[in-house]
């Protein structure tokens, strides 16, 4: 499946257990499409059907910001490979995935710059529980006539628990000489001192927990540009979230 971008285009891709819910507007997703997550442990993962376009291409001054938001208990398997076709192209993808069970998900992006004056930027943060699996395979590739490519990676994740496991994998493959590129990627725990300064003042460990991952995944969801639809969204995520560490 390929889509073709040439203006400047907005996407939200909800990946819940029920399927793959799409908002190609910043417009608040029906209650119909989101399928709010209900209580309790997430023991079996769901697969999701997957219509999110494989292959992206964006044309001369086009732009597309994409927002994808892995919930808890879905496996999934997303494969994107977005091309900038044309100078002035843009794209920026932004993903979450929270996983507290025994998910499988595995996020591979593509991001090929051919054209000059393109500009990328990919933040993908993730949290594992259970003996949930993410593998992530992140890679820029820079054309040798894709001169003054800006083009920004990171993936950072958290694990729960010793029996989750994240492989990240960010590259590089640049072959011209007048860009800003850059790479990254970090594993690691929640803070036990931002813990202790929280319960010190008052917070119970589990309120805690859950305002440390809400805070980690944040910056994923600032990117969705409409208000009434992040917070419902966020609310969303702090449900699961707080099921996730009850559980633990």
């Amino acid at each position: 499946m390929e889509e073709i971008i040439r203006n400047k285009e907005y996407r939200l891709y909800i990946l819940d257990g029920h399927g793959t819910c799409c908002s190609d507007d910043p417009r608040p997703v029906p209650s119909a499409l989101t399928h709010p997550l209900r209580g309790g442990a997430m023991s079996s993962p769901q697969s999701s059907s997957m219509t999110i376009p494989q292959h992206i291409v964006v044309e001369r001054d086009a732009c597309v910001d994409m927002v994808l938001l892995v919930m808890p208990g879905v496996s999934c398997d997303v494969k994107l490979d977005v091309r900038l076709a044309g100078e002035g192209a843009e794209a920026n993808i932004y993903g979450a995935y929270v996983c507290g069970s025994q998910e499988r998900v595995k996020i591979s992006v593509d991001m090929h710059h051919d054209r000059p004056h393109c500009n990328s930027r990919q933040l993908f943060k993730g949290i594992a529980g259970g003996t949930s699996r993410v593998d992530f395979y992140g890679k820029i590739i820079v054309a040798q006539d894709a001169q003054r490519t800006e083009a920004y990676q990171e993936n950072h994740n958290i694990l729960l628990t010793d029996g989750a496991k994240v492989d990240t994998k960010p590259q590089l493959e640049i072959y011209a000489d007048d860009v800003k590129c850059s790479h990254g990627a970090t594993i690691g725990r929640l803070n036990e001192e931002e813990q202790f300064y929280m319960r010190s003042r008052g917070i119970s460990l589990e309120d805690a927990k859950v305002l440390q991952m809400i805070s980690f995944v944040a910056p994923v969801l600032e990117n969705i540009p409409d208000e009434t639809q992040r917070e419902a969204l966020a609310a969303q995520l702090e449900g699961a979230i707080r099921n996730i560490v009850k559980n633990m």
